[in-house]
Parts: C-alpha cells; sequence; structure tokens
C-alpha cells in the first residue's frame, strides 16, 4: 500500500521539522530530507528516512516538497535560485511551506511557484515542539481548495486540527494572530505567577485551581512546569517569537488594525531577547517580569 503515497521531500529538520516528518515515517510516508545540521540529517536516516546533501538534491523526484524554516529570508533562500525548490522540483509537485513568515512572502511565493508549474499551500502550524512530537499540531493553510484536499491526508499525520483559512497567505495570518494571542497569554501568566509568588502562595496549588476555571488556557497547560521549575529549555525559542511579533505587529499597521496590548508584549519580547535571553523557550518572559519586580534572574 505504501507505495500509493507520495514521496515527501523535507527541507528544515528543526525543532519542529525532525518530530513531524519522523511522524510521516511512522504513517507510511517516504521521506527524503535535507538540513544544514549533520545530525538532524543522521537522526533522520536512524527513523527510517533519506538524507539528501543539498534542497536540489531532496526535491528532484519528490511528490510533495514541505519547508519547516525560521522565518522569511530562510523560506527564500531554498525556494529560489538555481540550487532551490522552483529550478529543481519537477512541474506538477506540490510545494507546502510549514514555516512561520509574512504573508506576502507566501504569497509572492505561490505565484513564482505558478510560473514553474508547482503548486504551494502556506501551512503554518501551532503546537511548539510538544505538539509536533505527540502529531496533536494546529495547522492553518492557505491556498487552493484541490491542492489542501489532495495535502489533507498528510496534514492528518501531523496535527489534529487542520482547516484551510482562504487563499495564499492566510494560513500564515491566521498563524500571526495565533502568535499574538499566545505571548500576550503567557505575559499574563508569567505576571500571575510572580504576584503569586511575591505573596507567598503555594504556587503549585495556585496555577491547579486557575487551570480549572476561565483563566485556564493550553498555553497555562503547556508551560505549567516551565514556570514552577524555571525551565526554559526552548521548545519555542524567543528569537522566533520576536519574529512573529514583528510580523502581526507589521501586517496589522498595514490592515489598520490597533494591537495595543500586543504592541507592549512585543516590546517585552524585544527586551528579553536584548538581555540576552533570545534562546530560551518564551515562557521565559517570567523573567522580564521577574526584572522588573526587582527580583535577580
Amino acid at each position: 500500500m505504501t507505495h500509493a503515497l507520495p514521496k515527501i521531500a523535507w527541507i528544515g529538520l528543526g525543532i519542529m521539522g525532525s518530530p513531524m516528518s519522523e511522524n510521516l515515517l511512522k504513517a507510511g510516508y517516504d521521506v527524503t530530507g535535507h538540513t544544514l545540521e549533520q545530525d538532524k540529517l543522521d537522526r533522520l536516516t536512524a527513523a527510517g528516512g533519506t538524507a539528501a546533501a543539498s534542497v536540489a538534491e531532496a526535491v528532484a523526484d519528490a511528490d510533495v516538497i514541505i519547508t519547516m524554516v525560521p522565518a522569511s529570508p530562510q523560506v527564500e533562500a531554498v525556494a529560489y535560485g538555481p540550487a532551490g525548490i522552483l529550478e529543481n522540483a519537477r512541474a506538477g509537485a506540490l510545494l507546502i511551506d510549514m514555516s512561520s513568515i509574512t504573508p506576502q512572502t507566501s504569497v509572492d511565493l505561490a505565484a513564482a511557484a505558478r510560473d514553474k508549474g508547482i503548486r504551494v499551500l502556506d501551512a503554518p502550524a501551532s503546537g511548539g515542539e510538544a505538539g509536533a512530537i505527540e502529531a496533536v499540531l494546529s495547522i492553518m493553510v492557505g491556498g487552493d481548495q484541490a491542492d489542501f484536499d489532495e495535502a489533507r491526508p498528510l496534514f492528518e499525520a501531523l496535527g489534529r486540527t487542520v482547516v484551510r483559512c482562504g487563499p495564499h497567505g492566510s494560513g500564515q495570518t491566521v498563524k500571526a494572530a495565533n502568535q499574538l494571542i499566545v505571548a500576550v497569554n503567557i505575559q499574563a501568566c508569567a505576571e500571575a505567577v510572580v504576584f503569586l509568588e511575591k505573596s507567598g502562595v503555594d504556587l503549585a496549588a495556585a496555577l491547579d485551581v486557575l487551570a480549572g476555571g476561565l483563566a485556564g488556557s493550553t498555553v497555562l497547560a503547556r508551560k505549567k512546569d516551565n514556570f514552577l521549575r524555571r525551565d526554559f529549555r526552548p521548545g519555542f525559542r524567543i528569537d522566533l517569537h520576536h519574529k512573529d511579533m514583528g510580523i502581526v505587529t507589521d501586517a496589522a499597521r498595514t490592515v489598520g488594525a490597533a494591537l495595543p496590548v500586543g504592541a507592549v508584549v512585543a516590546q517585552l519580547v524585544a527586551s528579553l531577547r536584548a538581555q540576552g535571553d533570545g534562546g530560551l523557550d518564551h515562557s521565559a518572559l517570567l523573567r522580564t517580569v521577574e526584572r522588573l519586580s526587582g527580583d535577580r534572574v
């Protein structure tokens, strides 16, 4: 049966890309991957995939190409140019970009790919490293309905909530909104944690009861242990959330939407990065609240 599944090329095997590609392997897909770090390529081959030495080699005979890289410049670097995806993939291939980038980059990529006979979906995902590992990501997709329908089985091997949100760029717009909500939510949780601790309350007990009420959220459930243990190993790095806050504030200005609280949290994320904490998990917004509250961090 597996011979009927499309052949996958996967570009970008980072915190999200590695477990996601492994979930496709588990689902029976043939996955050839390329990334910059040798240890990530070794991990892919250990999981049953095939390592490629270049983007061009990875995509040469792929039916579906998936990119999962940090930001717009990296998407452009792997897509364009003589060694890129568009010059080396075959006509009729489907390119699914799962990176979180500006909506305009996705629109431009789809237009450039159309000239080469390559179809494109923008399909950013939310759920972080844990969601990627557990295959419970929320995947927001922009592009043509027919291409979305074709890709749906593949998305369902990666995530639990898979929704087409509109034409090219729509997935990125929804992802930007997602990142706005997540950042503001983490910041609110972080402020509550510092307030509770300074008040001498049992933090674990307080977070348990808060989680059961209207203050409960996926953010609180996923990040509770990070707050309790001050464990800021990255599931999603501050550097990337900083990039995403730039995307949402810029896109909101373009369409004339005011984001007053989002703008403040964007500055707090920027501050955390300026303090040298860019490589930590976004739950490390707690560190900014502690600094503002006079605590040594």
